[in-house]
């Protein structure tokens, strides 16, 4: 394969992965994870490029839940809006109960969604989020990457 494609491949399975985990990091229901065990499995890529590109893709996504929470406030009194009054009061009752610290459970599923939007609503600094999400979304593939690694060699060896 000539040296063009082979960079266009690379830069597209990369592309592939930043998004896959941008939007899982949002709160649409998709998943990242199994697109990084996929592409470590063929051991035809770095896994640390791969849990850079994952890392990067899922730390923007959930900057955008912050952003999407700075804003979400003025539009809560409207009909369509999908957060009853009680469930927003809840989040924001267990934000402040368990602060800042609890974006280290940004990475779980269904709950570190939720968890990015109601920091934004509280107005948690963003360098504070940055840093707590970066260290829960590196930590969490870094801990798949080794997993999967650590499984894949027992299996073949």
């Amino acid at each position: 394969m000539p040296f063009a494609c082979e960079v266009m491949v690379e830069f597209t399975v990369y592309l592939g992965l930043f998004i896959a985990a941008f939007a899982a990091a949002t709160i649409l229901p998709m998943q990242s994870e199994a697109a990084l065990v996929a592409l470590l499995l063929t051991g035809e890529h770095s896994a640390f490029i791969l849990i850079a590109v994952a890392s990067a893709g899922n730390v923007l996504g959930s900057v955008l839940n912050w952003v999407l929470g700075r804003g979400v406030l003025r539009f809560r009194s409207r009909r369509w809006f999908p957060v009853g009054e009680d469930k927003m009061e809840q989040a924001q009752k267990w934000y402040r109960r368990y602060g800042r610290w609890s974006l280290l459970a940004s990475w779980l599923p269904i709950i570190g969604d939720p968890i990015t939007v109601v920091a934004g609503m509280l107005r948690e600094p963003l360098p504070i989020f940055l840093l707590l999400v970066t260290i829960a979304k590196v930590g969490r593939y870094v801990a798949i990457a080794l997993a999967t690694t650590s499984l894949a060699s027992g299996f073949y060896s």
